[in-house]
């Protein structure tokens, strides 16, 4: 699945995540399809889940650059 791809950018990931659970909410997918989405759906979680991982450490090196510069603690809030 493309879900391993290290190239695959958060936003592709994301918008076929989001494809993937319309689809399935639809109700008009037979089991062993909906199987594979969810299968193919969880890659591509945790794809997105490592993605905001990586920008999240690359945050906190920039705060602790050698320049000196700091930025207030963010809180990120999940939507839901």
């Amino acid at each position: 699945m493309e879900a391993k791809d290290p190239k695959l950018s958060f936003e592709t990931a994301l918008t076929k995540l989001e494809t993937i659970v319309e689809s399935m909410e639809s109700g008009e997918v037979p089991l062993a399809e909906l199987l594979a989405k969810f299968e193919d759906g969880n890659k591509l979680l945790k794809l997105c889940e490592a993605r905001l991982k990586e920008a999240e450490l690359k945050i906190e090196q920039l705060k602790k650059s050698k320049d000196g510069v700091t930025f207030a603690q963010f809180e990120a809030g999940r939507e839901g």
